[in-house]
């Protein structure tokens, strides 16, 4: 039976996880698997893991049961190993990395922060401010403009978009990273102008929280910013 691996601890944590249980149905039993200062807690692999919403969900409250007692190295759903003697072999081998990462990480938890800006209200803007943008729309609406001035207009518009959501998002950023250890920000694929994860230290937590809600409030109705947190610090192992 292969072993599926959902954190890595210090040895000296508490691993309280009586009321948590693992992946699978019926769902795995948990144990820990130590090798010097470090503890992976594991339980066996079901033959036919997939990412079914029970099972994620197991994973996560693994790792916030363990988080509730220290800093703890969480894993990405559905990694497996061949039994309990490949995992100490990986603790050994990288222990002086994964030892310093979660000192690191003590008393912190990760918060994803997303944000849109509403598309007709950020057109509407550039139109306003933009002198160029709103000459070249006058005359296509009053029917005296050419299909190069459309071509031209949508152009214009998609560089001042880009240009103003990345400057916004840096703007939130910067509001937010004084209150933030470290910061992790992806390119977002989405409507999504910010997609960024802050690692943040409890004691930091009220600052960084008050904020944020500053931040949305002077945005007003425009944009939309969705805070998630505290989570696991995934983005930060």
């Amino acid at each position: 039976m292969t072993v599926y691996v959902y954190s890595i601890v210090s040895k000296d944590h508490p691993v309280r996880l009586d009321d948590v249980h693992g992946v699978g149905e019926p769902p795995g039993s948990l144990r820990t698997v130590t090798a010097g200062v470090l503890c992976a807690v594991v339980s066996d692999a079901p033959e036919d893991l997939r990412p079914r919403r029970r099972d994620v969900l197991a994973h996560q409250q693994v790792q916030e049961a363990l988080m509730a007692d220290g800093a703890v190295l969480p894993l990405r759903f559905g990694l497996t190993t061949g039994d309990d003697e490949s995992v100490k072999r990986a603790l050994e081998d990288r222990a002086g990395e994964y030892q310093e990462r979660l000192e690191s990480l003590e008393g912190c938890a990760e918060y994803h922060l997303r944000a849109t800006w509403e598309e007709d209200a950020l057109l509407r803007r550039i139109l306003l401010e933009s002198p160029e943008a709103r000459e070249l729309n006058e005359q296509i609406r009053a029917g005296s403009g050419t299909p190069d001035m459309s071509i031209a207009l949508g152009e214009l518009v998609a560089q001042e978009v880009q240009a103003r959501q990345q400057a916004l998002g840096a703007g939130i950023i910067e509001a937010l990273r004084p209150y933030a250890r470290e910061e992790s920000v992806t390119a977002s694929g989405s409507q999504d102008f910010v997609n960024a994860s802050f690692l943040v230290d409890s004691s930091q937590e009220e600052m960084f929280l008050a904020t944020e809600i500053s931040v949305a409030n002077q945005l007003g109705e425009e944009c939309e910013l969705r805070l998630r947190g505290p989570l696991p610090p995934y983005s930060f192992v």
